[in-house]
């Protein structure tokens, strides 16, 4: 095994452990945030939940089923966009996201890799939009 299959397999142990073991699953209790996202191809499932402060998440959780990408990239994300501003989280993209899991999932699982992130976004602009009276 070279340096590189080696650092891949870490990375993959790191996703089944972020599987197996989610970091931030659960309910938020007056969440500012709450956004429910699904990928109908394979039916993983997320719901987002946030609670901002200042324009800042200040806790986020998740909920939801699905394989060990998506799951794994909730829990993962919901452990780095505390204390980060909610217009550089919706400015977030793809690249970044797959630089949190730290994987490439490939053509056929991004979208299963990005769920979590679609829903943060979707929910945080759906949060701004109805602060300032925005149809949803």
């Amino acid at each position: 095994m070279d340096k590189t299959d080696a650092i891949e397999e870490l990375y993959r142990e790191e996703i089944m452990d972020h599987y197996q073991n989610p970091r931030n699953f659960g309910r938020i209790e007056n969440a500012d945030v709450s956004y429910h996202d699904y990928n109908p191809v394979c039916g993983d499932e997320i719901t987002i939940q946030l609670k901002m402060e200042n324009g800042t998440v200040k806790e986020a959780m998740f909920t939801g089923k699905g394989c060990a990408i998506s799951q794994a990239a909730a829990s993962m994300l919901t452990g780095e966009i505390g204390g980060k501003s909610a217009k550089d989280i919706v400015a977030m993209k793809q690249d970044e996201m797959l630089k949190i899991i730290r994987i490439n999932p490939g053509p056929v699982r991004i979208k299963c890799a990005m769920l979590a992130l679609r829903a943060v976004q979707k929910g945080i602009v759906q949060h701004e939009s109805s602060k300032y009276g925005v149809a949803k």
